[in-house]
This record gives C-alpha cells, sequence and structure tokens, in this order.
C-alpha cells in the first residue's frame, strides 16, 4: 500500500514537473529557429541554430539600456525593503504592546487594497514631487507594494527568535541598530533572502507601474522593452522567443544559485509564526 502511495505522488511529481518544465523548454528551442521552421516545427528541437537570433532581439529590443535600469530598480528596491520592511518586522515581533496588533490588522487589511486604486491621485502627487520619470520614484512604490508581504514573512522568522541574543549584544554595548545589524539579519539571513529574491521577481517582471510612471525610452524596464519589441517584431517568433528568453535567463539563474535558502526562508518562515 505505502508503495503504492509513493509511485502515485512520484508520478504526479513528474507531471507537475513537465507541466512546468515544458513550456520553458518550448521557449528555448523556439528561440534558435527561424520563421519557416516555426510554422512546420514549433515544439520540437530545433534543426538549424540560429545563433543571430540573440543579438537581434537584443539590439532591437534595447535590452542594453533597459537591463541596467531594471536591474537599479531592484537593487533600490530590494534595498529599501531590507531596511524598512526589517525595521518594522523587528519592531512588531518584539513589541508586546497591543497596539502591535492594531498594526498588524491594518497591514493585513492594506494588503487586500490594490494599489491600482489609487494610480490617478498616485501619479499627480509623483508629478507634483518631480518623481515622474524617475527610477528612484518608481523603486519607492515598489517598495510601497511589497512592503506588507514583506513584514509578515519577516516578522514569522524573528519572533521565534530567542532575545538572549539581543540582550547580550546590548551587554556589549549595541545600540539598536547594531544589534539589528549585526546580530539580528545574520541571524534571519534565509528570510532576508527570501525576500530580496521574490521582491527581485515582482520588480523584474513588473509592467503597469512602469509603463505608467516611466515615458522615457531612456528610462524603460525590460518588461516595456519586451513588450514593444513583441509588437513591433511580433510575426517574427524566433526574435520574440530570444527576446523573452533573455528577459526570463536571469531570474532563473538567480532562482538556482539560491533555491535552497529561497525555501528554507519559506518554511521556517511559515513554521516560527
Amino acid at each position: 500500500m505505502k508503495k503504492k502511495h509513493q509511485i502515485i505522488e512520484y508520478a504526479l511529481i513528474i507531471f507537475l514537473s513537465c507541466t512546468a518544465f515544458l513550456p520553458i523548454l518550448t521557449l528555448i528551442f523556439n528561440s534558435f529557429k527561424g520563421p519557416k521552421e516555426l510554422a512546420t516545427n514549433p515544439f520540437l528541437f530545433p534543426k538549424d541554430f540560429i545563433l543571430d537570433n540573440f543579438p537581434k532581439a537584443w539590439k532591437i529590443g534595447g535590452y542594453g539600456t533597459t537591463v541596467p535600469n531594471t536591474l537599479f530598480l531592484v537593487i533600490c528596491t530590494v534595498i529599501f525593503t531590507f531596511v524598512f520592511a526589517g525595521f518594522a518586522a523587528y519592531a512588531l515581533s518584539r513589541s508586546k504592546d497591543r497596539w502591535s496588533n492594531v498594526v498588524l490588522g491594518y497591514l493585513f487589511v492594506q494588503a487586500t487594497i490594490p494599489i491600482y486604486l489609487f494610480l490617478i491621485p498616485l501619479y499627480f502627487l509623483w508629478n507634483k514631487l518631480g518623481l515622474v520619470n524617475s527610477l528612484f520614484g518608481l523603486s519607492i512604490i515598489y517598495t510601497a507594494t511589497n512592503f506588507t508581504f514583506s513584514i509578515f514573512l519577516l516578522r514569522s522568522y524573528l519572533i521565534k527568535i530567542p532575545v538572549e541574543f539581543e540582550e547580550a549584544a546590548r551587554i556589549d554595548g549595541c545600540s539598536e541598530l547594531q544589534t539589528f545589524f549585526r546580530v539580528i539579519m545574520p541571524i534571519s539571513w534565509p528570510a532576508f533572502l527570501t525576500i530580496g529574491l521574490i521582491v527581485s521577481l515582482n520588480v523584474w517582471n513588473e509592467f503597469i507601474l512602469a509603463s505608467i510612471f516611466l515615458n522615457d525610452p531612456d528610462l524603460y524596464t525590460v518588461s516595456i522593452s519586451f513588450w514593444k519589441f513583441s509588437a513591433r517584431s511580433g510575426r517574427d517568433w524566433g526574435l520574440t522567443n530570444a527576446g523573452a528568453l533573455m528577459m526570463i535567463l536571469p531570474i532563473i539563474i538567480l532562482f538556482l544559485i539560491f533555491q535552497r535558502k529561497f525555501i528554507e526562508g519559506l518554511t521556517q518562515g511559515g513554521t516560527k509564526g
């Protein structure tokens, strides 16, 4: 009976793995094909590898400009999230005041309200502050959109860290900031790494906010450049697939490198609340 259950589990895992991996494998295959081969062979291994698709897609899509812009947004947003969400999660995990529950309730309600309801007043405010067409201004919005989730995940991880670590640091003369950066962050690094990966993925793929708050082509992100590129080169699916592969490849590599820490941060964050 146990063996039968294992067979069913393995079969289900293989099916789900194929469901997830086959579209990516098809994308990789098609990125090396020309229009004629794509019309006759859209799913199988390419017969003739066309390597020119990648430099052409890179140039036409303007990835040389949009990739650095997106990397800047990712780095700024991750740093802001680490600092501000980390401070908030640390304070909420240590607070015994009843108002901390009120704050958590407010954050939970706020997380259910989509930011798109506030786009018009937010755009006018950002325009008045001179933050439209500003990567820094957009990174502030991205930090706000990822703030609540980051707080809840970090708090669930921090709440079970023994306070004796902090007390020992304070006895050694550390301030609250030094305690946070030298004691709490190193201990809870898997949770911060998980937050960093999730925020990076969200920022890298985000399209709507970037297309609204960035109108200068020199400030476009990867998602905007791919959208405009696919609109211009939509009939050449080889180029389009090559552009899509270059867009998702950095995130895939990043996840494969840190996947163990990512899973550790999610599972421990879920069991430590």
